[in-house]
Parts: C-alpha cells; structure tokens; sequence
C-alpha cells in the first residue's frame, strides 16, 4: 500500500542547500568551462576521496532540522508531521558523501533522488514534495513554471549563525507575488502606489488568489493543527513581512481568514526597510520575490528568491522595463 503524505510536509531539498559543497562545486565549475568531461572525471574522485569527511551545515540545514523535529510530537501509527527528501544532480556514487553526512549527524532523511546531472525537478511531484528548496536557478525555474509545488533559490548570509530558540520553526513570508498572485503588485508597476492603494482598499472584501506559496503556507497551517498544543502556542511562528501598509493591509488579513490559515506575525512596512524586522524575528528563512529587499535580507536571515512563472504578466512586465533602461 503507497505511503501516505497527504497530512505531513515534505520538503524537497538539494543537497548544495542542505550542506556546504562549495569546494567541490567551485573545483568542477572551474574545470567545466575548460574541459567538460575531465571536470566530470575530477569531480568524481575529489567526491571518492572525501566521500568519508564530514560536511558543514548548508543555508537550509538549519531549517531542516528544526522541521524534523517536530517528528516528535507525532502520534503512534500516524504519518510523520514531515518528510525532507534529498534531490541531488549527484549520480548515487558521488552522493555516498551526503548520505555519509546525513548519518552521521543523525538527520531522519530517508528518501532521496541522485540524477547524475539532471534536473530533478521532473521528479518532485512524484515524491509528493510542498516546497523545493534550491541554490540552482534553473531548477527552481522549471518547478515554478511547472507548477509542481512551491520553490525558491536560497541566498547564503555571510557568516550566518542561526540563534533560534531549540524546538522552533521560524518562517517569514513576502505578500504578493509570494503569498498572494501577482495581480496586485501588477496594478502598483503599471499604475502607481495610489492606484494600487485605491484598488486594494475596495476589494478588500474580495480574498487574493492564491500565489506560488500559498499552498505551502496552508499546509504548514495543516501541519500546526496536528501538532498537541494551541496554535497560539506552537513551535511553528509564522510571519507576513509586506511593503504594504493602510489601506491596503485588510485585504491581506481578510484572505488569510478566508483561506482558514493562522499567522502568528503580520508586518506592513510601508517601504520601511524588511531586514531590521526579519533580524529580530530570527528567521530561518525569508521567501520574497523582489532583489531589492532580498539583498539586504539575505545579509541576516537565510533568504529564497522565489521567481516569476517565465510567461507571467510580471515577468514580461519586468523584461519591457529592463529593455528600456
């Protein structure tokens, strides 16, 4: 009989953002541009050679670990409250390294997928997979515009020490674009910030549609009613860190209550800079779709750049502007 995940979150995740394989990424790298196929063959016994050497924390380790866990919490005979599977362009030899590494920190990391250089984007909805987490842009691009699940390009904060409290999940969010669809940060590129204003305070009784992590957010949202305390209590603390402010900040609480989804957190800036509230909120990662305020996020709190589908009105929005400068 399957394994059934429909209640728990899974997190697919690559193994450059789970652990630090800068060393052995840059020596192929620099060696590809030169001769592909001796990159290749170097690679692989660099990663033969060390395949026993432990490995250092990745940006989303420390998420991933704080995710499992909440496995304590699980009921006998019940799902777990989530699964993390490794997705990596790793064929399974030069992979032992990683699953050396998950053994010997004791990680409950099971399953995993190795495609010797291939994407394995193909392959997340297969693994049932709510959110991918990546440092390859092309990936996460076809995931987006797939439509498998939510993805995002992790951003690596230099010398990051993660400080959460032991037993917590800290996630922060972006609003439109991220959260919520495109439809209203469309109206603000093409209209202005007073138009934008007048349109969100009229419908503010009118629930956004659903964007690119609003399905993840309602299964964290399903994730905390499993879990044996209050939500108001949970380990789970959610935030929305918006650039919106009054009178377009109903909108956002009035869909949150019409999709049934508890937020710990809600900050409208109002064009105050993100990264000082992201600092003190002890993110273990940021999801935004804009450059401008992930390259100060980025600079506190693990960040992920979540992108436009490549046929998005925003997208193509973007590109008109960017021919013109």
């Amino acid at each position: 009989m399957p394994f059934n995940l429909k209640d728990t979150l899974v997190i697919g995740i690559s193994a450059t953002a789970l652990f630090d394989l800068s060393e052995a990424d840059n020596l192929f790298r620099e060696e590809f541009a030169k001769d592909p196929d001796r990159a290749i063959e170097n690679y692989r016994e660099y990663m033969l050679k060390h395949e026993e050497d432990p490995l250092d924390e990745g940006i989303g380790f420390p998420l991933v670990k704080a995710l499992l866990n909440l496995n304590q919490y699980k009921k006998k005979d019940e799902a777990p409250l989530v699964e993390v599977v490794i997705m990596s362009r790793n064929s399974a030899e030069t992979g032992v390294r990683v699953l050396n590494a998950i053994r010997q920190i004791g990680l409950e990391i099971t399953r995993s997928a190795f495609t010797a250089g291939e994407s394995g984007a193909d392959y997340l909805e297969a693994f049932d997979v709510d959110l991918f987490l990546t440092t390859n842009e092309s990936d996460a691009q076809k995931v987006i515009d797939s439509r498998a699940c939510a993805s995002a390009v992790l951003s690596i904060p230099p010398e990051y020490k993660c400080d959460i409290p032991e037993g917590q999940v800290r996630i922060a969010f972006d609003g439109d674009a991220v959260l919520f669809d495109e439809s209203s940060e469309l109206v603000y590129k093409q209209q202005g910030m007073q138009a934008f204003h007048e349109n969100e305070n009229n419908a503010q009784d009118v629930p956004m549609n659903e964007g690119p992590f609003a399905s993840f957010l309602k299964k964290l949202s399903r994730l905390q009613e499993r879990l044996p305390m209050k939500v108001e209590f949970s380990p789970v603390r959610i935030a929305i860190v918006t650039a919106r402010n009054s009178p377009s900040d109903l909108r956002v609480i009035k869909t949150l209550r019409h999709w049934g989804v508890y937020v710990d957190e809600v900050f409208f800036l109002g064009g105050i800079e993100k990264s000082n509230i992201l600092k003190a909120f002890k993110a273990h990662i940021f999801f935004d779709d804009q450059d401008d305020h992930l390259q100060t996020s980025s600079l506190v709190v693990p960040s992920g750049k979540v992108l436009y589908p490549s046929s998005s009105p925003l997208q193509l929005h973007n590109q008109f502007k960017e021919k013109l400068h």
